[in-house]
């Protein structure tokens, strides 16, 4: 079970892998796929960059809010 299902999704949709996502945030797949099932914590800055990359909310991101 994912804890951020729309990060999650969001890379599903845009047909991205999860070393492709790593790479563009600077972190290991496993760190990134970590974020995805929610294992760690993810950083501030991680969900900014995220958010910048798809064009969304962080709120979108976290799951407070079905707007993008």
């Amino acid at each position: 079970m994912t804890i951020f299902p729309n990060i999650r999704n969001l890379r599903e949709d845009s047909d991205k892998t999860q070393t492709e996502l790593a790479d563009y945030l600077h972190v290991k797949q496993t760190t990134y796929s970590k974020y995805e099932l929610g294992k760690i914590n993810i950083p501030v800055e991680v969900f900014i960059k995220l958010a910048d990359y798809y064009g969304v909310s962080v709120d979108y991101l976290l799951g407070r809010t079905g707007r993008k």
